[in-house]
């Protein structure tokens, strides 16, 4: 009997209406756009508004609109020309109040938007993306390693029992000025002590001074390192962002490119990609700050450092316990009262030293100190000059009440500090600053005249393919094309709804995709005829082609599944697209081909209709 039960027909409604509703935002295009962000002590009102609606009338330029929009102020633009203009015109009075990014904002609906449906995530061969040039600061990344020996050098010292006034550092090499009242065979004792922590140095004993130097490959390893550590740095962080199909890549000595597909919040990405934010453990030094501000007779041990709560000046341990390299994982949370917090994991060095130090100073104050690297934009001679200014502020001042070592809790931050830090925490800390060199939306990689004829050859492939059916099989061509537009409705959907990256690969999946999903149809229809042709009746040879063709299919379809999944698993950008596409597809032609065109059918040709003859 040509039957289907009914609850089939209502799971193809409810599949037809979810995908025909999370495919709908890819209808929607993208406005270019201008996103201001605030930063610290600056706030988002309509004061704001009108000076940047000022400030655009100035330049030329003509928004579609200017307006708040949850966290930032969106400037809504026409086109990517006027996008450049407004970025031109906004960033320099702005200035370093507020954080200015190219952005491609969202139409969907606010109702899409709230039922989780946003458009399907484009590769930058299709829509481009985001193009940052980041120039790293290699000095930086050696004085940062300097100082680490440095350090080592006082362990090494103090361990052998060597007494020392200072470890300082000059050029390649770090200078170890001992006491007066070393004994004679002291130098020698720290020296042996130096070789045994680092043996590859060269060390030399003048006098009272003890050099250890630092030999040129090592320079040239601290500096290439320095670039290498960033780029795996990066990589962790745009994992945070969640952006499909980066690329991060070398470029000459001291640069690294990195091209965002499909990213909406820039500035976001901005933030996350250069941020150096990073917190410090220091001792607090007894005496009077302001005093010390005001005289300059600043202990020489200790630094001035303020406070965030505006209570003042305060005298840290230039020495630092632990700082975020030592960190290993970190969660934003809320801690007892309330208030925002970052729960701490160190490593296990980290974790010792700071066991050390708590032990030895139960009752004693410990400062938090949240260290930012801000850059900052300057006009000399009409050109912008980029440069950077340190912030450091005591987020937190408390009293060591017990003993701990590799987990605790650090307070005083903001909501969005503290979620933002336990990002920057969790993918690593940058071996060196970076600065932002070059940033700018980029087009399309393999050309838009390619894309464009690209797309045209798949809608045409796809129209050519639904004239053939209709043609060739008359009414159950009828049935093949619908379903085949179902078809493209699922996958759109999916890859929508899944975030996936559609790529010009991708196209190719999906041009895949419906070539097997024909080939199903082809199986289901030819045998529909091969049963005719035996002398069934119209009927009978509906149902017995398609319970005959199923298992067919299926296994046809589960090798081309099994192909991309090994693509997916073992390929890389372009490749992992085409698998994506490809299996979605697959999957989707499989439901179309067996159950939404057999609904047709029985549908069209319905048991209560006498039928004589079949269009096929």
């Amino acid at each position: 009997m040509l039957e289907f039960p009914r609850w089939k027909y209502l799971v193809i409604l409810l599949v037809l209406a979810i995908s025909a509703i999370y495919a709908l935002p890819n209808v929607y295009q993208k406005d270019p756009s201008v996103q201001i962000t605030a930063n610290r002590g600056a706030s988002l009102d309509q004061a704001l508004v009108e000076r940047i609606d000022g400030l655009l009338e100035q330049a030329g330029v003509t928004p579609k609109s200017v307006a708040i929009e949850g966290q930032s102020l969106l400037v809504r633009l026409n086109d990517l020309k006027s996008q450049t203009a407004a970025n031109d015109a906004l960033r320099q009075p702005l200035g370093e109040q507020y954080m200015v990014a190219l952005n491609l904002a969202s139409t969907v609906p606010a109702w899409l938007d709230n039922l989780g449906a946003k458009p399907m995530v484009l590769g930058l061969d299709l829509q481009g993306g985001v193009h940052f040039v980041l120039e790293v600061d290699q000095k930086a990344a050696l004085d940062k390693r300097m100082e680490a020996y440095a350090e080592d050098v006082r362990v090494a010292l103090r361990e052998a029992r060597v007494p020392y006034q200072s470890v300082e550092r000059r050029d390649q090499s770090i200078v170890a000025t001992l006491s007066p009242s070393a004994a004679a065979d002291a130098g020698e004792r720290g020296r042996q002590a130096l070789f045994k922590s680092q043996p590859t140095f060269s060390y030399q004993l003048a006098g009272n001074q003890l050099v250890m130097q630092i030999p040129d490959a090592e320079i040239a390893t601290i500096t290439a390192g320095a670039i290498e550590q960033n780029i795996l740095t990066l990589r962790n962080r745009v994992n945070e962002l969640g952006v499909a199909e980066p690329i991060i890549q070398r470029q000459g000595e001291n640069r690294v490119v990195v091209q965002l597909p499909g990213v909406q919040d820039t500035a976001e990405a901005k933030r996350m990609i250069g941020a150096t934010a990073t917190l410090e453990y220091r001792a607090v030094v007894d005496g009077n700050a302001a005093d010390a501000l005001a005289t300059g007779r600043i202990p020489p041990e200790a630094k001035v450092y303020q406070q965030r709560d505006g209570r003042g000046p305060i005298l840290l341990n230039k020495r630092v316990i632990v700082t975020g390299d030592q960190m290993v994982a970190a969660q934003s949370m809320v801690d007892p009262n309330g208030q925002p917090a970052v729960s701490v994991t160190l490593n296990s060095a980290g974790g010792q030293r700071m066991f050390d130090f708590t032990s030895a100073n139960v009752g004693k104050p410990m400062a938090v100190v949240y260290t930012e690297r801000v850059p900052q934009v300057s006009i000399v001679d009409g050109k912008e000059v980029r440069s950077f200014r340190i912030k450091e502020e005591v987020i937190s001042v408390a009293n060591i009440n017990g003993v701990f070592g590799k987990n605790f809790q650090t307070t005083g931050l903001e909501k969005t500090e503290a979620e933002g830090l336990a990002r920057l925490l969790r993918s690593g800390s940058l071996a060196a600053p970076m600065d932002f060199v070059e940033e700018r939306i980029v087009g399309p990689s393999l050309g838009a005249e390619n894309v464009e004829r690209g797309v045209t050859a798949v809608l045409y492939a796809f129209l050519f393919t639904l004239l053939f059916f209709l043609v060739y099989y008359r009414m159950f061509g009828v049935f093949t094309s619908i379903a085949l537009l179902f078809n493209l409705l699922i996958v759109v959907a999916v890859m929508s709804l899944f975030g996936a990256t559609m790529t010009l690969p991708g196209f190719a999946g999906l041009a895949l995709s419906i070539g097997l999903s024909v080939d199903a149809n082809v199986l289901i229809n030819e045998r529909i005829r091969e049963e005719l042709r035996a002398g069934m009746p119209a009927k009978k040879a509906i149902v017995e082609g398609y319970e005959k063709a199923s298992g067919t299919i299926l296994d046809a379809n589960v090798t081309g599944i099994l192909a991309g999944v090994a693509l997916y698993a073992f390929g890389t950008g372009p490749l992992k697209g085409f698998a994506v596409t490809m299996v979605v597809g697959i999957f989707a032609s499989m439901f179309t081909a067996i159950t939404v065109s057999r609904a047709l059918a029985v549908l069209w040709y319905s048991p209560r209709k006498k039928l004589k003859t079949l269009a096929i």
